[in-house]
């Protein structure tokens, strides 16, 4: 166990040597119960993010230690609120915690209020990123994550009892997965680009669907429902806009959610810590000022933990891995009459817990952009 300490600043053998401490019992001196103890954060928090004192390994009553048992721990991260922005000051994209932390960040700055934000040094997928006194102003609001972070977006449909139930099918015995490119991406206030392939709308039928997004953050798999959380690095809001007309009519859901532009994510990323129930998030679309939907993920049928761990069997999530956890009732297909985006229109889906508003406008391929408006 000693001679494992080499492995603490790299990534090869990690895994190896967390199996190794696994499989270790009846450990019982305590300076090796310690030395075991501090080795195991540092494998999961790295040196520099190393928390003495948290507890990650159980003990029997015995006071013997069975390493069988050890859970992995919870992200730790100095954000509670990571947003990522052009800056005003020096016209780089940098990533930053707002000043007020109770700011709907999404809506203050389609509202044109300044935003703050102290600067954060590192990666958002880095647990050790280091919030700085540095305040910045947000010139222009992005998406918490940049799409070369992401990689590849996963999804779940028929999530909602009450939104299987309005489409008038059955709940699924496991989660439904449908994949789509970060290509799909964009942040807050970017345009939600319906592209031509999806034209005209009254035949498409370009729906809204706000989700509960989360996003891993270590790499995960084959975890199990109790230990999935400690994988989540954080929160966000997403808006997985669906071309009716695909869906039903390829075998496959991922064409029609899939096209560029047209999934944002955003205002902030939330971390896991500071959302220790995801299961009790209230969320909500409004277009042109109307509200479609008004749900709480309390209803979703597969949790979190069961989504992250059922996803995680025999496929690893890596670090960045985007998840949008399904859409309550109120969709626009179902209404009668039919609701859909058109061009001018102006959506917004909101979460609980901090992430807020995120507000876009809908653009047809081949007719002028224009700004959001509430």
């Amino acid at each position: 166990l000693r001679t494992s300490a080499h492995y603490i600043d790299s990534t090869h053998g990690i895994e190896d040597v967390l199996q190794d401490i696994r499989h270790c019992e009846n450990i019982d001196h305590a300076d090796e119960l310690d030395e075991l103890d501090e080795i195991w954060q540092m494998l999961n928090f790295g040196r520099d993010n190393y928390r003495p004192g948290v507890v990650s390994v159980k003990q029997r009553s015995s006071g013997a230690a069975s390493f069988s048992t050890i859970t992995m721990a919870p992200i730790r991260t100095q954000w509670t609120r990571l947003i990522r922005f052009v800056a005003a000051e020096t016209s780089q994209v940098h990533i930053g915690q707002p000043v007020d932390a109770s700011l709907d960040v999404g809506l203050a700055v389609q509202q044109r209020r300044p935003v703050k934000a102290f600067e954060i040094v590192g990666s958002a997928l880095d647990p050790a990123a280091q919030v700085t006194k540095n305040v910045l102003t947000v010139k222009e609001l992005l998406s918490p994550l940049a799409r070369e972070q992401i990689g590849l977006v996963r999804c779940l449909g028929l999530n909602y009892a009450d939104h299987a139930a309005e489409a008038k099918l059955q709940a699924p015995p496991a989660p439904v997965l449908f994949y789509k490119p970060a290509t799909s991406i964009i942040g807050p206030s970017a345009t939600i680009t319906i592209p031509k392939v999806a034209q005209p709308i009254e035949k498409h039928l370009p729906d809204y669907e706000v989700e509960l997004t989360v996003v891993i953050g270590k790499a995960a798999k084959d975890v199990s429902e109790a230990d999935a959380l400690d994988y989540v690095l954080g929160y966000t809001a997403g808006n997985d806009v669906s071309f009716r007309f695909w869906q039903m009519h390829v075998s496959q859901w991922g064409f029609s959610k899939s096209f560029d532009n047209t999934n944002p994510i955003g205002p902030t990323l939330v971390s896991a810590s500071a959302i220790p129930d995801p299961q009790a998030l209230p969320l909500k679309t409004i277009v042109n000022g109307q509200t479609l939907q008004d749900g709480t993920t309390a209803d979703q049928i597969f949790t979190v933990r069961q989504t992250v761990s059922f996803l995680s069997q025999g496929t690893t999530l890596q670090p960045g891995t985007v998840i949008l956890t399904g859409t309550p009732k109120g969709v626009g297909f179902v209404r009668k009459p039919p609701v859909f985006l058109k061009h001018g229109d102006t959506v917004q889906v909101w979460v609980g817990g901090g992430i807020g508003t995120l507000i876009n406008p809908v653009v047809e391929e081949g007719k002028p952009s224009f700004s959001a408006k509430l």
